[in-house]
């Protein structure tokens, strides 16, 4: 069975929308009028605030290609969440992954299984959703929205946006928990459901997904799931990819995770290079950002977080070069070790200015009966919630 979430390259213009995709653009303004309240208004000030986003993949059959699709979009979407501030402060961005309406899960828990919770671990992120695998199921649209929204933790601070995508080809209503109340305890955490149809868009309407995203207070998106990607390449991109080894040797692995850790950046390299140089390259970029944080395992994020933390490493969870080394010479190390990342995320940093830049021009100047793919539909929707919650938007 098709069905999908697909993740675009093209991070370029917010506004480019198919006709469809502008009427359910319009109805998400008007849904902030419907809740009477102007929500960037009103919203307290906090010190910091949050992005969790669910995303819940149909692993049922003939989902193969529309994985591949959604594995080159990730880094995409994550730059496009990168540019959102709130309070002139760059927001925690969680994201959590479900699969749902695959035989090799269990009928007991409706074929649903948890694949990552909430989480700022990207790597993670990537690992696990180039790990899934499609083998046909029962697809229960309700069953899903209901777990992820009372397994995942979400944030009740009101300046938290909080975005659950569905995707599938199935009937909506299917199973035994009913959609509009699974939806409705959602809106009731200030969770917006969005739901994607592979397929036309009147059978999508006609099988209860434009319903689904009207009760959400998100958008209705049909998509054609066979479409293949085109990626726009920059005359940046290799500049870019070049930067990336480099980046890499300023992350310094501590604790019983950090070897392990590392590999796996090197692996989700490798993930994101299988795909094509243009996706390496977002997620070059997606590095040199503020939300690719790990100081779980690596040394010079840890010590940015809280210098003292240094301190209370036991010998045996520093890397070998650390181990006969004082306290402050490991602060010096470390200090040296960040110097370097600032400059090459820097680098990065001014490369992808002029990758964004170019890549916009490219994307104005196609046809005008060139598709938009549903990544483009997820950033813009993104960008319309994220002004309703009182985020600002830097370009």
């Amino acid at each position: 069975m098709k069905t999908s979430i697909i993740i675009s390259a093209i991070t370029s213009s917010f506004l480019c929308f198919n006709q469809p995709l502008k009427a359910a653009t319009t109805n998400l303004v008007a849904t902030s009028t419907y809740l009477g309240i102007n929500v960037a208004q009103t919203l307290p000030p906090e010190t910091s605030s949050k992005i969790q986003v669910a995303l819940l993949f149909d692993t049922s059959n003939s989902m193969d290609g529309l994985l591949e699709q959604a594995k080159s979009r990730l880094w995409d979407v994550v730059n496009t969440l990168t540019t959102l501030k709130y309070e002139g402060k760059t927001p925690t961005i969680e994201i959590a992954l479900y699969e749902y309406g695959n035989q090799g899960l269990s009928s007991k828990t409706n074929y649903i299984r948890q694949v990552t919770a909430l989480t700022t671990d990207l790597d993670l992120i990537s690992e696990k959703l180039f790990a899934l695998k499609t083998n046909g199921g029962d697809e229960f649209c309700g069953a899903v929205i209901q777990t992820s929204v009372n397994e995942l933790k979400w944030d009740d601070a009101r300046s938290t946006m909080k975005l659950i995508y569905i995707s599938g080809n199935e009937s909506f209503d299917q199973g035994s928990v009913n959609y509009k109340t699974a939806i409705s305890a959602a809106l009731k955490s200030d969770i917006y459901v969005n739901t994607i149809y592979c397929g036309n868009q009147q059978e999508g309407i006609s099988l209860f997904w434009q319903d689904a995203a009207l009760n959400g207070r998100g958008k209705y998106f049909n998509i054609d799931s066979d479409e293949k990607i085109e990626y726009i390449k920059t005359p940046y991109d290799d500049q870019i990819n070049a930067c990336n080894d480099k980046l890499n040797n300023t992350y310094i692995g501590y604790g019983k995770q950090g070897g392990l850790k590392k590999q796996s950046q090197v692996a989700q390299d490798a993930n994101a290079k299988s795909i094509s140089l243009e996706n390496n390259a977002a997620r070059v970029v997606s590095k040199s950002k503020a939300v690719y944080k790990n100081s779980s395992w690596d040394l010079v994020d840890n010590y940015k977080d809280d210098a003292t933390n240094i301190d209370k490493l036991k010998t045996e969870d520093l890397p070998v070069e650390f181990k006969n080394k004082t306290k402050e010479q490991i602060k010096v190390m470390i200090a040296e070790k960040a110097k370097e990342r600032e400059a090459v995320q820097k680098e990065i940093g001014e490369l992808a200015v002029k990758r964004q830049k170019y890549m916009t021009e490219a994307a104005k100047a196609k046809t005008k009966n060139t598709k938009d793919d549903l990544g483009t539909a997820i950033k813009s929707s993104i960008i319309v919630f994220a002004k309703i919650k009182g985020y600002q938007v830097e370009q």
